[in-house]
């Protein structure tokens, strides 16, 4: 449903937050969150220019929340990235039936993104990091194994 650096921005500041307010290297950022290398310092940057972390480079560089986990919600991370978008006018307005106002169908698209920003704007990354599950947002998601190969009978 989310763009994969929609889902990268969250993991990134996610490790930030429950960091202590320490401050972490791109190289440290991309190994706890498997956010590829290349791809997180575009990442970081748009959290940069968003408010959202403040970075620096060089030896003693890294990169640190700008406010308290508490502070930041997840609308806030998303819009960062990968902004959620309302429709306003029927993408469908060249068609007979559909002008200014929404069809049934692109009315019930937008009412469902409604939802979802609503909950993103009241859901800090302070309210995640104290869930009672809070270890599941930090976890890295792994492969499935592959199971063993079955050794044959002798006939």
């Amino acid at each position: 449903m989310f763009p994969q650096t929609t889902e990268y921005a969250l993991r990134v500041v996610a490790h930030l937050a429950g960091g202590g307010g320490a401050s972490m290297t791109n190289h440290e950022l991309a190994k706890v969150s498997g956010v590829p290398a290349g791809y997180l310092a575009k990442v970081v940057g748009s959290l940069n220019r968003s408010g959202i972390v403040i970075s620096q480079r060089g030896l003693h560089g890294g990169s640190i929340l700008a406010k308290p986990p508490r502070e930041i919600t997840l609308y806030d991370v998303v819009q960062a990235v990968g902004p959620l978008r309302r429709i306003h006018m029927c993408p469908l307005g060249m068609k007979k039936g559909h002008g200014t106002n929404l069809c049934p169908l692109h009315r019930h698209l937008d009412d469902a993104i409604a939802t979802v920003e609503r909950a993103f704007r009241k859901t800090s990354i302070g309210d995640l990091l104290a869930s009672p599950v809070r270890g599941r947002i930090l976890r890295k998601a792994t492969k499935p194994r592959r199971p063993a190969p079955r050794a044959r009978r002798p006939a």
